[in-house]
């Protein structure tokens, strides 16, 4: 008799998580982030099985972010299946989820904030999340809901920092097809049926509508879109971080020249006008393309407006042929 070989799904996640473990040195301790849902317990039950064989230290991450009844009983599970499956530091990390920008964008800046500060505390070279293929496809249509620009369009990274997503090229199905043939028993957010959520309106109603007026194969064009405008986005990001950088003057001003804006093109010229509001303070995540929009008018579109005021108290003014990005309460010589 030949020798039988791992599930398919098992085989399939292990192989993903294999191909992020090269991009760490051996020895170094890798965390995954593990909710208990299916994507992150495959994720978890690969990890313990190729870090043995790989040389690296494996360990796991819970966050509770107290939205549920039971989120703390529940929690204390996971760390219990993570401990199971070898996984070592596993730990619960307890996070006081805000209001600013909804629940969700809340939950989620809280989390990250937690797995930072989990890696920073081990010492982790990375950490794993589960974010599958479905993932990126949802994450494509609400940044296109939002009518955001070609960086949000290409959804999330492979590879951002110390967080690799292993499995964005595998589908849902298959990972819960793996913890099924790996004896886990995953745990099924009621989060992630709640119309209330965005993203769980995507998931219930907006990608099965397209998959049935459209035909199958959404899901993956969608991320495949996201890959190619990723490759777009990289490119005309570092052009625009190749242009000549904004120069400082007095009173925390920074200062872009007119005419060497005017003759990039749009693309490159709004990067650099959004990279040089967020060096200025304007907060990233609630400057949008309008308030660029807004700036770039000064540039293409001068007919002697005033100002434009950006969030984070940033004003931008144009005086002669120079482009200011200060404090809002910054006095203008015009």
């Amino acid at each position: 008799m030949g020798i039988v070989g791992p599930d398919p799904a098992v085989a399939a996640v292990r192989l993903a998580v294999r191909r992020a473990l090269a991009t760490v040195e051996a020895g170094d301790l890798v965390l995954v982030a593990c909710s208990g849902g299916a994507d992150s317990l495959a994720l978890a039950g690969a990890l313990a099985f190729e870090a043995a064989r790989s040389g690296h230290q494996a360990g796991g991450v819970t966050v509770d972010h107290g939205l549920q009844d039971g989120s703390a009983e529940r929690a204390a599970a996971v760390v219990g299946i993570l401990t199971g499956l070898g996984l070592e530091p596993a730990e619960v990390r307890t996070v006081t989820v805000g209001s600013e920008g909804g629940v969700e964008a809340a939950a989620r800046t809280a989390r990250y904030e937690a797995l930072d500060a989990a890696a920073a505390g081990h010492r982790a070279a990375a950490v794993l999340l589960g974010h599958t293929l479905d993932d990126q496809a949802e994450t494509v249509l609400l940044g296109l809901a939002r009518g955001s620009g070609a960086r949000s369009l290409a959804g999330m990274p492979a590879v951002s920092g110390i967080y690799r997503r292993p499995l964005l090229e595998l589908g849902r199905d298959l990972t819960r097809r793996a913890c099924l043939a790996m004896g886990l028993t995953p745990w099924d957010d009621p989060h992630n049926q709640d119309h209330a959520f965005a993203r769980a309106r995507v998931r219930g109603d907006v990608l099965p509508a397209l998959e049935k007026g459209l035909g199958p194969g959404i899901t993956a064009a969608l991320a495949r879109t996201a890959r190619m405008l990723r490759d777009d986005a990289d490119a005309l990001d570092a052009w625009a971080a190749e242009t000549q950088a904004a120069e400082d003057e007095p009173g925390a001003v920074r200062a872009l020249g007119v005419r060497a804006l005017a003759g990039l093109p749009r693309a490159v010229r709004t990067r650099v006008l959004h990279r040089t509001a967020i060096e200025a303070g304007s907060p990233p995540g609630t400057l949008a393309a309008v308030h660029v929009d807004a700036v770039d008018a000064l540039v293409t579109a001068w007919r002697g407006q005033s100002y434009v005021d950006l969030p984070g108290r940033v004003r931008v003014w144009r005086r002669y042929e120079k482009l200011l990005f200060g404090p809002s309460e910054t006095p203008r010589k015009d």
